[in-house]
């Protein structure tokens, strides 16, 4: 399953929810006929009756969705598709999904860890790079903890050379110490 957006609200009394969608284009959710709402790895199939676009979330009404406690039950919920039911990106395009958890290694060979998360940002998109083991730190009560380093890289072609999906790798052009 592929997250494609979430349930953020009930609206009105009638059973319609507030969605925010994680698709380029508001309506792109509308595209796809059945939706799997829930969280890994509990989903349940659904199917839109009626949507509208309102200001920036899409307002949708699901079947057996009928009323504003139903619609409130799944105020949190996610809405997914099946990794199946999307088109091939284009070559040198990426969905999010599939770049989250790609190991990281720079030009020079250091390895900066794991992609936990993508960020749009406006300018352009940023990987959140986790490194994989953590540094011991003594905090101000005295106590050991544990801190991860996290790097963000701009996801451009200048910064990010190769993407290599099936390898599971990312080459980036980036200093070590930034």
């Amino acid at each position: 399953m592929v997250v494609m957006g979430r349930i953020v609200a009930p609206y009105g009394v009638y059973g319609w929810l507030k969605v925010v969608p994680d698709t380029e284009y508001l309506d792109g959710l509308l595209d796809y006929e059945v939706w799997w709402i829930g969280k890994a790895p509990n989903w349940r199939e659904t199917s839109i009756e009626q949507a509208k676009i309102h200001n920036d979330v899409l307002l949708v009404k699901l079947v057996g969705v009928s009323d504003r406690d139903a619609a409130f039950a799944l105020k949190g919920q996610q809405i997914a598709v099946p990794r199946e039911a999307l088109p091939e990106p284009d070559e040198g395009e990426y969905y999010w999904s599939d770049l989250i958890g790609l190991h990281v290694r720079n030009t020079e060979g250091v390895d900066f860890g794991k992609i936990t998360q993508v960020l749009e940002t406006g300018a352009n998109d940023v990987l959140v790079v986790r490194e994989l083991k953590p540094t011991q730190v003594k905090g101000k009560d005295g106590k050991l903890r544990e801190e991860y380093r996290e790097r963000l890289i701009p996801f451009t072609s200048e910064a990010v050379p190769e993407v290599d999906v099936k390898a599971g790798t990312v080459l980036v052009d980036w200093d070590a110490d930034f």
